[in-house]
């Protein structure tokens, strides 16, 4: 059996926790018809790339948009879009402007900025400060492990 394969089926790739500015700055690598990105790593293994295509990232709503399906987010290296989030389980009570959230999506694309379309999103708002502060911490101690 394929080690991609489990049961038949098509192994899939947790979300990889990423900064905007990492997405902007990514290339398209798009191979057998899969939608996956490099990306530059974080810290000391930053020479090296990583390949995503679903991804974990968090930040504040600066703006709902007025389909109410699509927000845009600011985090500490810029911003990004969010589209389906009317689709999503628990999205709708996240959507206010100034709320601090994480966000589980398909990348759709890198540039000017990154959109993704959202799998899952959970408002942080509640403990927004520590949140924040470790934010960057979680994304490259994460993307030091990965291989």
């Amino acid at each position: 059996m394929d080690s991609g394969q489990i049961s038949g089926e098509k192994k899939k790739s947790p979300p990889i926790k990423v900064l905007s500015s990492q997405l902007r700055e990514g290339k398209d690598n798009r191979l057998n018809g899969k939608h996956e990105f490099n990306i530059k790593r974080l810290g000391h293994w930053k020479n090296t790339a990583l390949v995503v295509s679903v991804v974990w990232m968090q930040g504040t709503i600066l703006e709902v948009r007025s389909d109410h399906n699509t927000v845009l987010l600011l985090d500490e290296t810029g911003t990004f879009v969010v589209n389906g989030v009317n689709n999503i389980p628990k999205g709708n009570p996240c959507l206010l402007q100034g709320n601090y959230v994480m966000v589980m999506g398909v990348i759709q694309a890198l540039s000017p900025e990154p959109v993704l379309h959202a799998v899952k999103m959970a408002d942080l708002s509640e403990r927004a400060a520590i949140h924040r502060k470790m934010w960057k911490l979680e994304v490259e101690d994460l993307q030091q492990t990965l291989t």
